[in-house]
């Protein structure tokens, strides 16, 4: 009797002596990347108020996103020793989510920002999975499940608080453009969705591609609507500095913490950027929210991640994010 309790004393201080599980270094610096990323993605919001003191929204946009897959052609076209060449039916799609994603949602996104608050329009970004899962759940009959349900009224609460004050003069038309941007979003990541769960394209590809066409239409678009753009020292470094940082170094630091984090845990991460967006307004356009602002802010963040940990199955919706700043 004695030498069985002795041992169970052993066992219950070896089990008190097991070290719980830490996270890794490698772990850790995928976390330190991961919210750099979405530090350097919120900032977008905050540059662009700059650019359009001098530059049309169509014509940044445009030329953001054709010098960053400029830049990313390169390991596009000798990333890989054999890549497999594009089947016909998936260039329309390629077209396709060029146009929604850049065109259409991105240009609506720096058009919108010149009538609302650089944080308004982060705030409204957040969004995006919310109408993702109601707009899958009408076409691609992806039932949401409870807690789904539960997170969006919970966003829908906290977007209710944030505007519970009312807009300012100009911002309701701005909210109606970004509104046609969010609807150009929310048709990309149906688009891309299917793209990326059949692994029909590496992410590599599945990003360049409508990136080039996207933004190359914008330009043309931005030419035809905005006329020929007058360049300053000032316009050309923010356009360099959006494609060269907050598209191409963006876009590189985001995969590379992919290696270490699942989409869940890189779509938490990218959940803080309204608040970085918040804070840079802030300390560089003086913009600022009262408490009740950044009480509706949390709360519709939280929503959002309800809905993300309510999935039935873990899904891999990497794609969303990608361009989405």
């Amino acid at each position: 009797m004695k030498i069985k309790q002795v041992q169970d004393r052993k066992e219950i201080m070896n089990d008190q002596s097991t070290p719980l599980p830490v996270m890794n270094k490698q772990k850790k610096s995928a976390v330190a990347v991961a919210v750099l990323v979405s530090l350097i993605w919120s900032s977008t919001f905050v540059i662009v108020k700059f650019g359009l003191e001098t530059l049309g929204p169509l014509t940044i946009a445009g030329l953001r996103y054709t010098l960053g897959a400029i830049v990313l052609f390169p390991f596009l076209l000798f990333g890989q020793k054999e890549r497999k060449p594009i089947p016909k039916d998936l260039w329309l799609k390629l077209v396709l989510i060029g146009i929604s994603a850049y065109t259409i949602g991105n240009g609506a996104l720096f058009w919108g920002l010149k009538y609302i608050p650089a944080t308004t329009g982060s705030f409204l970004m957040g969004l995006i999975p919310l109408l993702v899962m109601v707009a899958a759940a009408v076409t691609l009959k992806e039932v949401p499940t409870k807690w789904q349900v539960f997170g969006v009224a919970v966003s829908l609460a906290g977007s209710a608080l944030f505007f519970s004050f009312g807009l300012e003069p100009g911002e309701s038309g701005g909210l109606i453009i970004l509104g046609v941007g969010l609807l150009g979003f929310m048709a990309f990541s149906l688009l891309g969705r299917g793209i990326a769960r059949d692994r029909s394209l590496d992410t590599l590809t599945l990003t360049t591609l409508p990136l080039l066409i996207g933004g190359v239409l914008t330009i043309i678009l931005a030419a035809l609507v905005e006329g020929l753009p007058q360049f300053s020292a000032r316009s050309i470094f923010i356009v360099l500095w959006l494609a060269l940082i907050n598209t191409a170094l963006g876009y590189f630091l985001y995969n590379h913490a992919l290696r270490e984090l699942t989409a869940l845990e890189m779509n938490m991460i990218m959940n803080l950027s309204p608040l970085f967006t918040a804070l840079l307004s802030w300390i560089m356009l003086s913009e600022h929210l009262n408490g009740l602002q950044i009480m509706g802010m949390l709360i519709m963040i939280t929503g959002v991640v309800i809905v993300q940990r309510g999935k039935k199955t873990n899904q891999d919706d990497e794609i969303t994010s990608e361009v989405l700043d």
